[in-house]
């Protein structure tokens, strides 16, 4: 039996998750949330975002960089040339499997996940890169919690995916 697939994204409600390889807004919460879901696990990520993500390595995650870059690889990280070969290393190893983008990697595995853990920003802010739209998909709201800061409003939720049966 496979393991799940599990999406993290935090966005805004134009759907925006970066800006100049940046993510477009600082929120102290969502990052606690993201290091502490993706702690441990297996992440599955593009190499801009494993490139950007100074604690990528730290508290225990294992990364799955999706490039054809293959001098990235090391004894801590793997290298898949794409999406299936990297679910494919990741279904190997222990813990979750978390994907954790960018643009074009949560555009491929939309379709194929289980979990949404969605941070989303109420607001709407300019940025070049997207996450896809989710909201037409079947989901379930497992669970969720609104927050805020000084600047944005968000709410955290776990969205599992409704699949049809028979």
């Amino acid at each position: 039996m496979p393991k799940p697939l599990q999406m993290i994204v935090a966005c805004t409600e134009n759907r925006v998750i970066g800006r100049d390889r940046r993510l477009p807004f600082d929120i102290p919460e969502d990052k606690a949330w993201f290091h502490a879901r993706t702690a441990g696990q297996t992440v599955v990520l593009g190499r801009i975002c494993f490139e950007t993500w100074p604690k990528v390595l730290a508290d225990g995650r294992r990364p799955v960089v999706i490039t054809r870059d293959a001098t990235l690889a090391s004894s801590a990280v793997r290298v898949a040339p794409g999406v299936p070969e990297a679910l494919a290393i990741a279904q190997a190893m222990p813990g979750d499997i978390m994907i954790c983008g960018g643009q074009r990697i949560y555009e491929e595995t939309l379709p194929l996940a289980d979990r949404l853990l969605l941070t989303l920003v109420h607001a709407e802010l300019p940025g070049d890169t997207f996450f896809p739209e989710w909201r037409h998909l079947s989901w379930r709201e497992s669970w969720r919690r609104e927050g805020a800061d000084a600047r944005y409003r968000y709410t955290f939720s776990i969205l599992e995916r409704v699949r049809p049966t028979g």
